[in-house]
């Protein structure tokens, strides 16, 4: 790899272990290998939003020509949100694309991040599904986002009712997290999901 791209991400990353703000806002990172390409992020869901108490883990790739090129970052903990992509992790934000410039740094990139999962834009989505659940029925969105949330990234919460729909799905021989993305694409509706999974 680029041995500016090295240094620059080498000062980055003493920068976010060093930072109160980040200790504060409960923000990690993490080598993966020696190489400095591949970082493991960790940021936690802000208060007063359904990721409240979740801890989200990232993949974070540097590419040879940073500063001048964003880092490839994507949710490797499943998240239940209109910029995130429930299947793959991928990120709609600007700043990981044409927004992004030279000046700006990992800090950044896990605060930035950090403030989406306070302030969606369903208006431009990675996840039509929740995007259109987010914007036609918000208090089905959140509570299926705190859902996933207690599921895939430790929260704090249960929910029996929904845990008992899992259940029974899992029963007719679905996978957990198949189970679960159908009822959550689905509003909960055990007999769409069902139809969904079967047909």
């Amino acid at each position: 790899m680029a041995s500016m791209a090295v240094s620059r991400i080498k000062r980055e990353f003493k920068e976010v272990i060093k930072s109160e703000e980040i200790v504060q806002c409960s923000i990690k990172i993490e080598l993966i290998n020696d190489s400095w390409t591949e970082l493991k992020g960790e940021i936690a869901g802000p208060p007063d939003t359904p990721y409240e108490g979740g801890k989200f883990q990232l993949e974070i790739k540097v590419p040879e020509t940073y500063p001048f090129n964003p880092p490839k970052v994507r949710f490797i903990t499943k998240i239940w949100h209109p910029n995130i992509s429930s299947v793959t992790g991928a990120i709609c934000l600007d700043i990981l694309k044409e927004n992004w410039a030279a000046a700006m740094t990992l800090r950044t990139v896990l605060l930035s991040l950090q403030a989406l999962l306070s302030a969606a834009e369903p208006d431009d989505p990675q996840d039509a599904v929740v995007a259109s659940q987010y914007k036609d029925n918000y208090e089905m969105f959140v509570l299926t986002a705190r859902h996933w949330t207690n599921a895939y990234a430790n929260g704090p919460l249960h929910f029996l009712e929904l845990d008992g729909k899992i259940q029974r799905l899992k029963d007719m021989g679905i996978e957990e997290n198949e189970a679960r993305a159908a009822l959550s694409r689905y509003n909960w509706d055990i007999e769409r999901a069902t139809q969904n999974l079967f047909s």
